[in-house]
Protein backbone atom coordinates (compact mmCIF):
# COMPACT_ATOMS: atom_id res chain seq x y z
CA UNK A 1 0.00 0.00 0.00
CA UNK A 2 1.11 3.45 -1.13
CA UNK A 3 2.47 5.66 2.09
CA UNK A 4 0.39 8.61 1.13
CA UNK A 5 -2.44 5.85 1.35
CA UNK A 6 -2.15 4.74 4.33
CA UNK A 7 -1.21 7.95 5.86
CA UNK A 8 -4.83 8.97 4.84
CA UNK A 9 -6.31 5.93 6.57
CA UNK A 10 -4.27 6.70 9.93
CA UNK A 11 -5.74 10.08 10.19
CA UNK A 12 -9.36 8.69 9.32
CA UNK A 13 -8.70 5.90 11.87
CA UNK A 14 -7.38 9.07 14.97
CA UNK A 15 -10.63 10.95 13.77
CA UNK A 16 -12.25 8.22 14.27
CA UNK A 17 -10.79 7.51 17.72
CA UNK A 18 -11.20 10.90 18.81
CA UNK A 19 -15.13 10.47 17.93
CA UNK A 20 -16.10 7.54 19.55
CA UNK A 21 -13.99 8.28 22.90
CA UNK A 22 -16.36 11.42 22.96
CA UNK A 23 -19.87 9.49 22.70
CA UNK A 24 -18.47 6.69 25.66
CA UNK A 25 -17.51 10.01 28.05
CA UNK A 26 -19.51 9.73 30.40
CA UNK A 27 -22.31 7.41 29.41
CA UNK A 28 -23.58 4.26 29.83
CA UNK A 29 -22.07 1.31 28.95
CA UNK A 30 -22.23 0.88 24.95
CA UNK A 31 -20.32 -2.56 24.14
CA UNK A 32 -21.16 -1.80 20.18
CA UNK A 33 -19.14 1.15 20.32
CA UNK A 34 -16.52 -0.09 22.86
CA UNK A 35 -16.12 -2.94 20.36
CA UNK A 36 -15.55 -0.66 17.45
CA UNK A 37 -13.01 1.46 19.95
CA UNK A 38 -11.24 -1.60 20.20
CA UNK A 39 -11.09 -2.33 16.10
CA UNK A 40 -9.62 0.95 15.74
CA UNK A 41 -7.01 0.67 18.53
CA UNK A 42 -5.85 -2.47 16.83
CA UNK A 43 -5.85 -1.06 12.98
CA UNK A 44 -3.96 1.54 14.48
CA UNK A 45 -1.47 -0.72 16.05
CA UNK A 46 -1.28 -2.84 12.95
CA UNK A 47 0.43 0.24 11.18
CA UNK A 48 2.74 0.64 14.14
CA UNK A 49 4.42 -3.30 13.64
CA UNK A 50 3.77 -2.47 9.72
CA UNK A 51 0.76 -5.42 9.29
CA UNK A 52 -2.14 -2.59 8.25
CA UNK A 53 -3.92 -4.01 5.31
CA UNK A 54 -2.37 -7.36 5.40
CA UNK A 55 -4.89 -10.43 5.76
CA UNK A 56 -5.18 -12.48 8.99
CA UNK A 57 -4.96 -15.48 7.03
CA UNK A 58 -2.69 -15.62 3.88
CA UNK A 59 -0.73 -12.66 5.06
CA UNK A 60 -1.87 -11.40 1.41
CA UNK A 61 -2.64 -7.53 0.78
CA UNK A 62 -6.24 -7.04 1.28
CA UNK A 63 -7.92 -5.20 -1.56
CA UNK A 64 -6.97 -0.77 -1.36
CA UNK A 65 -10.46 -0.14 -2.49
CA UNK A 66 -11.71 -2.35 0.31
CA UNK A 67 -9.61 -0.59 2.85
CA UNK A 68 -10.70 2.32 1.71
CA UNK A 69 -14.13 1.73 2.41
CA UNK A 70 -13.78 -0.07 5.58
CA UNK A 71 -10.02 0.13 6.95
CA UNK A 72 -11.50 -2.23 9.96
CA UNK A 73 -11.55 -5.12 7.13
CA UNK A 74 -9.02 -7.89 7.99
CA UNK A 75 -9.46 -10.28 5.24
CA UNK A 76 -9.07 -10.11 1.62
CA UNK A 77 -11.89 -11.20 -0.45
CA UNK A 78 -10.33 -14.98 -0.84
CA UNK A 79 -10.85 -15.82 3.68
CA UNK A 80 -14.39 -14.27 3.96
CA UNK A 81 -16.53 -16.32 5.49
CA UNK A 82 -19.06 -17.76 3.59
CA UNK A 83 -21.79 -15.35 5.57
CA UNK A 84 -19.29 -12.33 4.82
CA UNK A 85 -19.12 -13.83 0.96
CA UNK A 86 -22.65 -13.78 0.87
CA UNK A 87 -23.20 -10.21 2.52
CA UNK A 88 -20.50 -8.64 0.07
CA UNK A 89 -22.08 -10.46 -3.10
CA UNK A 90 -25.94 -8.86 -2.04
CA UNK A 91 -24.14 -5.41 -1.80
CA UNK A 92 -22.58 -5.46 -4.80
CA UNK A 93 -26.01 -7.00 -6.91
CA UNK A 94 -27.29 -3.62 -5.33
CA UNK A 95 -24.61 -1.62 -6.27
CA UNK A 96 -24.47 -2.79 -10.07
CA UNK A 97 -28.72 -2.27 -10.03
CA UNK A 98 -28.09 1.33 -8.68
CA UNK A 99 -25.25 1.69 -11.17
CA UNK A 100 -27.46 0.55 -14.27
CA UNK A 101 -30.62 2.77 -13.37
CA UNK A 102 -28.13 5.85 -13.92
CA UNK A 103 -27.22 5.13 -17.33
CA UNK A 104 -28.86 7.13 -19.98
CA UNK A 105 -30.93 5.36 -22.98
CA UNK A 106 -28.56 4.47 -26.30
CA UNK A 107 -29.26 5.44 -28.70
CA UNK A 108 -31.22 8.48 -27.64
CA UNK A 109 -31.91 11.49 -29.80
CA UNK A 110 -31.55 14.84 -28.09
CA UNK A 111 -32.95 18.16 -30.52
CA UNK A 112 -29.84 17.54 -33.81
CA UNK A 113 -27.85 15.55 -31.66
CA UNK A 114 -27.77 11.45 -31.73
CA UNK A 115 -25.93 9.43 -29.18
CA UNK A 116 -25.16 5.97 -28.54
CA UNK A 117 -22.76 4.24 -25.71
CA UNK A 118 -21.82 0.64 -24.69
CA UNK A 119 -20.86 0.69 -21.09
CA UNK A 120 -18.96 -2.46 -20.31
CA UNK A 121 -17.94 -2.93 -16.69
CA UNK A 122 -14.51 -5.25 -16.19
CA UNK A 123 -16.15 -6.47 -12.89
CA UNK A 124 -19.71 -6.32 -11.14
CA UNK A 125 -19.59 -2.57 -10.86
CA UNK A 126 -17.81 -0.04 -12.51
CA UNK A 127 -15.62 3.54 -12.38
CA UNK A 128 -17.32 4.77 -15.79
CA UNK A 129 -18.85 7.38 -15.71
CA UNK A 130 -21.71 8.22 -18.74
CA UNK A 131 -24.65 10.63 -18.83
CA UNK A 132 -26.41 12.66 -20.86
CA UNK A 133 -28.37 16.04 -19.42
CA UNK A 134 -30.38 18.65 -21.08
CA UNK A 135 -29.78 22.13 -19.99
CA UNK A 136 -32.36 24.66 -19.68
CA UNK A 137 -31.46 26.62 -22.55
CA UNK A 138 -32.05 24.40 -25.41
CA UNK A 139 -28.52 22.69 -24.94
CA UNK A 140 -27.73 19.38 -24.35
CA UNK A 141 -24.49 17.86 -22.22
CA UNK A 142 -23.08 14.10 -23.14
CA UNK A 143 -20.69 13.44 -20.48
CA UNK A 144 -18.27 10.50 -20.01
CA UNK A 145 -15.55 10.22 -16.95
CA UNK A 146 -13.50 7.24 -15.66
CA UNK A 147 -12.96 7.55 -11.61
CA UNK A 148 -9.16 6.45 -10.80
CA UNK A 149 -9.09 2.96 -9.04
CA UNK A 150 -11.66 0.02 -9.67
CA UNK A 151 -14.44 -1.82 -7.96
CA UNK A 152 -17.12 -0.02 -5.34
CA UNK A 153 -15.09 2.58 -4.34
CA UNK A 154 -14.75 4.17 -7.80
CA UNK A 155 -18.59 3.07 -8.60
CA UNK A 156 -19.33 5.59 -5.51
CA UNK A 157 -17.32 8.41 -6.97
CA UNK A 158 -18.81 7.37 -10.57
CA UNK A 159 -22.60 8.18 -8.77
CA UNK A 160 -21.29 11.02 -6.79
CA UNK A 161 -20.02 12.85 -10.43
CA UNK A 162 -23.29 11.72 -11.80
CA UNK A 163 -25.50 13.43 -8.60
CA UNK A 164 -23.03 16.91 -9.20
CA UNK A 165 -23.49 17.75 -12.76
CA UNK A 166 -27.51 16.83 -12.83
CA UNK A 167 -27.73 19.51 -9.91
CA UNK A 168 -25.56 22.13 -11.60
CA UNK A 169 -26.08 21.72 -15.09
CA UNK A 170 -30.06 23.27 -14.79
CA UNK A 171 -28.11 26.58 -12.87
CA UNK A 172 -26.91 27.14 -16.53
CA UNK A 173 -22.81 28.12 -15.41
CA UNK A 174 -20.33 28.09 -18.44
CA UNK A 175 -18.92 24.33 -19.44
CA UNK A 176 -15.26 25.69 -18.06
CA UNK A 177 -16.82 27.03 -14.45
CA UNK A 178 -19.56 23.77 -14.59
CA UNK A 179 -16.25 21.57 -14.65
CA UNK A 180 -14.51 23.51 -11.94
CA UNK A 181 -16.84 23.63 -9.68
CA UNK A 182 -17.49 19.31 -9.73
CA UNK A 183 -14.01 19.15 -9.46
CA UNK A 184 -13.79 21.42 -6.99
CA UNK A 185 -16.88 19.98 -4.93
CA UNK A 186 -14.85 16.05 -5.53
CA UNK A 187 -11.75 17.40 -4.19
CA UNK A 188 -13.05 18.75 -1.03
CA UNK A 189 -15.71 16.02 -0.40
CA UNK A 190 -14.05 12.88 -1.48
CA UNK A 191 -10.60 11.08 -0.33
CA UNK A 192 -7.16 12.37 -1.86
CA UNK A 193 -6.82 9.49 -3.81
CA UNK A 194 -10.34 9.59 -5.74
CA UNK A 195 -10.34 11.57 -9.01
CA UNK A 196 -11.31 11.10 -12.18
CA UNK A 197 -11.03 12.01 -15.80
CA UNK A 198 -13.81 13.20 -17.63
CA UNK A 199 -14.40 14.41 -21.30
CA UNK A 200 -17.55 17.01 -21.71
CA UNK A 201 -19.38 18.11 -24.45
CA UNK A 202 -22.10 20.75 -24.77
CA UNK A 203 -23.86 21.09 -27.94
CA UNK A 204 -26.74 23.43 -28.75
CA UNK A 205 -28.88 22.83 -31.45
CA UNK A 206 -27.42 25.24 -34.52
CA UNK A 207 -24.24 22.80 -34.53
CA UNK A 208 -22.24 24.59 -32.22
CA UNK A 209 -20.27 22.81 -29.22
CA UNK A 210 -18.01 22.99 -26.54
CA UNK A 211 -15.45 20.76 -25.52
CA UNK A 212 -13.81 20.25 -22.21
CA UNK A 213 -11.30 17.50 -21.36
CA UNK A 214 -10.18 17.09 -17.85
CA UNK A 215 -7.08 14.65 -17.89
CA UNK A 216 -9.44 12.15 -20.52
CA UNK A 217 -8.86 9.98 -23.48
CA UNK A 218 -7.91 12.48 -26.58
CA UNK A 219 -11.66 12.89 -28.07
CA UNK A 220 -11.86 12.46 -32.14
CA UNK A 221 -13.79 14.81 -33.92
CA UNK A 222 -14.86 13.24 -37.55
CA UNK A 223 -15.30 15.75 -39.55
CA UNK A 224 -16.48 15.61 -43.60
CA UNK A 225 -15.35 12.20 -43.65
CA UNK A 226 -11.46 12.86 -42.09
CA UNK A 227 -10.60 12.53 -38.09
CA UNK A 228 -8.81 15.05 -36.16
CA UNK A 229 -7.76 13.77 -32.77
CA UNK A 230 -8.33 17.17 -30.42
CA UNK A 231 -5.41 17.07 -28.05
CA UNK A 232 -5.92 19.44 -25.25
CA UNK A 233 -6.70 18.85 -21.88
CA UNK A 234 -6.37 19.84 -18.11
CA UNK A 235 -5.68 17.88 -15.31
CA UNK A 236 -8.51 15.52 -13.93
CA UNK A 237 -11.43 16.47 -11.93
CA UNK A 238 -11.13 16.47 -7.96
CA UNK A 239 -7.42 16.19 -8.27
CA UNK A 240 -6.54 19.41 -6.97
CA UNK A 241 -9.65 22.34 -5.33
CA UNK A 242 -8.19 24.85 -7.53
CA UNK A 243 -7.74 23.85 -11.20
CA UNK A 244 -9.07 25.70 -14.49
CA UNK A 245 -10.53 23.81 -17.48
CA UNK A 246 -10.47 25.23 -20.99
CA UNK A 247 -12.67 24.51 -23.32
CA UNK A 248 -12.84 24.42 -27.19
CA UNK A 249 -15.28 25.23 -29.18
CA UNK A 250 -16.26 22.49 -32.25
CA UNK A 251 -19.12 23.27 -35.26
CA UNK A 252 -20.53 20.36 -36.41
CA UNK A 253 -22.11 19.92 -39.67
CA UNK A 254 -24.64 17.47 -40.42
CA UNK A 255 -23.10 13.92 -40.40
CA UNK A 256 -20.29 14.95 -38.23
CA UNK A 257 -19.34 13.37 -34.71
CA UNK A 258 -17.36 13.33 -31.28
CA UNK A 259 -16.00 10.04 -30.47
CA UNK A 260 -15.34 9.34 -26.80
CA UNK A 261 -13.88 6.79 -25.06
CA UNK A 262 -12.27 5.51 -21.78
CA UNK A 263 -8.71 4.00 -21.25
CA UNK A 264 -10.40 0.12 -21.00
CA UNK A 265 -10.89 0.76 -24.84
CA UNK A 266 -7.19 2.56 -25.74
CA UNK A 267 -4.67 0.20 -22.96
CA UNK A 268 -7.07 -2.91 -24.17
CA UNK A 269 -3.91 -5.35 -25.72
CA UNK A 270 -2.99 -7.98 -28.07
CA UNK A 271 -1.68 -11.11 -27.21
CA UNK A 272 2.02 -9.43 -27.82
CA UNK A 273 1.25 -6.73 -25.10
CA UNK A 274 0.83 -3.79 -27.90
CA UNK A 275 -2.53 -1.14 -26.83
CA UNK A 276 -5.34 -0.49 -29.01
CA UNK A 277 -3.99 3.20 -28.72
CA UNK A 278 -5.42 6.56 -29.85
CA UNK A 279 -4.10 6.40 -33.58
CA UNK A 280 -5.67 2.74 -34.30
CA UNK A 281 -9.40 4.31 -32.86
CA UNK A 282 -8.59 6.92 -35.26
CA UNK A 283 -8.37 4.87 -38.15
CA UNK A 284 -11.57 3.44 -37.52
CA UNK A 285 -13.27 6.05 -36.99
CA UNK A 286 -12.02 7.37 -40.37
CA UNK A 287 -13.42 4.12 -41.67
CA UNK A 288 -16.54 4.76 -39.82
CA UNK A 289 -17.22 8.53 -40.66
CA UNK A 290 -21.46 9.16 -41.88
CA UNK A 291 -22.12 6.05 -40.02
CA UNK A 292 -25.37 6.43 -37.55
CA UNK A 293 -24.01 6.51 -34.03
CA UNK A 294 -25.12 3.28 -33.06
CA UNK A 295 -23.10 1.74 -35.68
CA UNK A 296 -20.30 3.51 -35.42
CA UNK A 297 -20.01 2.27 -31.44
CA UNK A 298 -20.64 -1.48 -32.84
CA UNK A 299 -17.82 -1.07 -35.18
CA UNK A 300 -15.68 0.34 -33.00
CA UNK A 301 -15.68 -2.23 -30.33
CA UNK A 302 -15.60 -5.18 -32.78
CA UNK A 303 -12.41 -3.78 -33.88
CA UNK A 304 -11.34 -3.50 -29.97
CA UNK A 305 -12.46 -7.02 -29.37
CA UNK A 306 -11.00 -8.79 -32.60
CA UNK A 307 -7.60 -6.83 -31.27
CA UNK A 308 -7.57 -7.75 -27.67
CA UNK A 309 -6.44 -10.70 -26.04
CA UNK A 310 -7.65 -12.38 -23.21
CA UNK A 311 -10.46 -11.03 -20.65
CA UNK A 312 -10.91 -7.34 -19.92
CA UNK A 313 -8.50 -5.80 -17.35
CA UNK A 314 -10.49 -2.43 -16.96
CA UNK A 315 -14.10 -0.83 -17.51
CA UNK A 316 -14.55 0.10 -21.19
CA UNK A 317 -16.90 2.82 -22.24
CA UNK A 318 -17.38 4.18 -26.35
CA UNK A 319 -19.65 7.12 -26.30
CA UNK A 320 -20.51 8.67 -30.04
CA UNK A 321 -22.15 12.34 -30.51
CA UNK A 322 -23.33 12.46 -33.72
CA UNK A 323 -24.98 15.85 -35.55
CA UNK A 324 -28.32 14.41 -37.56
CA UNK A 325 -29.39 17.48 -39.46
CA UNK A 326 -28.46 21.07 -40.12
CA UNK A 327 -31.56 23.10 -39.15
CA UNK A 328 -32.24 24.22 -35.25
CA UNK A 329 -35.08 22.55 -33.28
CA UNK A 330 -35.80 22.17 -30.12
CA UNK A 331 -36.78 18.91 -28.63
Amino acid sequence: MHDSVQGMLRTELSVRRQRLGAALAGAAVQPRLQSLLAQVDEALARMDAGRFGLCDVCNDPIETDRLLADPLVRLCLDHLTTAEASALERDLELARRVQQSLLPSSPCTSGSWRMAYHYRPAGVVSGDYCDVVSGGQGDRYFLLGDVAGKGVAASMLMTQMHGMFRALIPAGLPLTQLVERVSTLLCESTLPTHYATLAAIRALDDGSAELCNAGHVTPILVHQGSVTPLRTGSLPVGMFCSVEYPVTDVPLAAGDGLVLVTDGITEAENAAGAEFGTDRLARVCEQCAGLPAERFVAAILEEVDAFRSGPMADDATVMVVTRIYTGAQVS
